[in-house]
């Protein structure tokens, strides 16, 4: 099991910035990669970006440039540096731990943390 916290949702100004944090506890040994995505009112859940244990990182195409995810393996910590923050990054942002052990891949989810964007 992998328990993840999130920390750093607030609401902010367009152009503003803020920096979410997750925190992973438990057997962390199996993270493979670790990201965030987030969940507008009315709409699905989407990928915002991801980063594997070797750093290798992934992007949504909206948030290319703007957003930054990166991760401190020693800590089992990632986070995800958010500048010229948009009304539309508006969302609930969730932390994710994809695992993979000899029984399997298994995906973990913090309880989300709120980022409002007012325009």
């Amino acid at each position: 099991q992998v328990q993840l916290v999130e920390s750093g949702g607030g609401l902010v100004q367009t152009g503003g910035s803020l920096r979410l944090t997750c925190a992973a506890s438990g057997s962390t040994f199996s993270i493979n990669a670790m990201g965030w995505y987030r969940q507008a009112p009315g709409k699905q859940r989407e990928l915002v970006a991801t980063i594997t244990g070797g750093g290798r990182t992934n992007y949504a195409d909206s948030v290319k440039g703007r957003f930054t995810i990166s991760r401190d393996n020693a800590k089992n910590t990632v986070y995800l540096q958010m500048n010229s923050l948009k009304f539309e990054d508006t969302a609930v942002y969730y932390c994710n731990a994809n695992t993979r052990t000899l029984y399997g891949e298994k995906d973990y989810w913090g309880q989300g943390t709120q980022v409002t964007v007012s325009s």
